[in-house]
C-alpha cells in the first residue's frame, strides 16, 4: 500500500446553527477547526416536518393531466 496519500483524520467541532457544538473526527480542514453549518436537522425543515415548497413549473400538473385516463388492470 502506498504511504502518505491518505487525509489526514483528525478532530474538529461542528457547530450547529442554533449555536450548539460536538466534537468529532473527520478529514475536513485542519485540527481544532470550527465548522459551522449552515443547515442541520435542528432548522432544516425536511427533518422537523415543516412546511415544504414545491416549485415544478407545472411539471407534476403537465404529467397528470398527459396521463389521467391511463390505469392499470393489474392493482398489486
Amino acid at each position: 500500500m502506498k504511504k502518505n496519500i491518505h487525509p489526514k483524520y483528525h478532530q474538529i467541532t461542528v457547530e450547529m446553527t442554533d449555536g450548539s457544538k460536538f466534537k468529532t473526527r473527520s478529514t475536513w480542514g485542519s485540527e481544532g477547526d470550527i465548522l459551522k453549518l449552515e443547515i442541520d436537522p435542528i432548522s432544516h425543515s425536511a427533518w422537523t416536518g415543516g412546511k415544504q415548497r414545491i416549485l415544478d413549473k407545472g411539471r407534476v400538473s403537465k404529467f397528470n393531466k398527459k396521463f389521467q385516463n391511463f390505469r392499470s388492470e393489474n392493482k398489486e
